[in-house]
C-alpha cells in the first residue's frame, strides 16, 4: 500500500493541535486561541482526507486549496500563542515547523496539480 505523506502528516499534526488546545484550556484557561488553533489546525487533515474522493480533478484541486488557507491561518494562531506566551520559544519552533512543512507540501501539491490541469 502507497504511503500518503500529507495524509500522515496533517493527522499528526491535528493530533499535536488537539493536545495544545487541551493545554490551553486545563492549564492557561485560554479558550477563544484554544478554539480557533483546534478548527483551523485540524481542517488540513480533514480536508486531506476529503479530496481522496474527489469527484473531479478541480475539486481535488479546490479542496487541497481550502487545506492550505487552513494551515496558513494555523501558523497565524500558533504565532498568536506564542506571542502571548501561552507557549515556550522551543514548544512553538517544534509545531511551527510541522505547520510550514505542511504548507510547503500543500502549496506545491496544489501548483503542480494546476499547473498539469492545463
Amino acid at each position: 500500500m502507497k504511503q500518503n505523506i500529507i495524509k500522515d502528516k496533517t493527522f499528526a499534526f491535528g493530533k499535536r493541535i488537539v493536545l495544545l488546545a487541551i493545554h490551553l484550556e486545563r492549564n492557561k484557561k485560554e479558550y477563544v486561541l484554544s478554539k480557533q488553533i483546534k478548527r483551523s489546525g485540524t481542517a488540513p487533515g480533514a480536508l486531506v482526507r476529503e479530496y481522496e474522493h474527489a469527484e473531479s480533478r478541480k475539486d481535488f484541486i479546490h479542496k487541497l486549496s481550502i487545506a492550505l488557507k487552513e494551515a496558513n491561518e494555523t501558523e497565524y494562531w500558533l504565532q498568536m500563542i506564542k506571542e502571548g506566551d501561552y507557549i515556550s520559544e522551543k514548544e512553538f519552533e517544534s509545531i511551527h515547523q510541522d505547520c510550514t512543512e505542511i504548507i510547503k507540501i500543500l502549496a506545491a501539491i496544489v501548483k503542480s496539480s494546476k499547473s498539469s490541469k492545463k
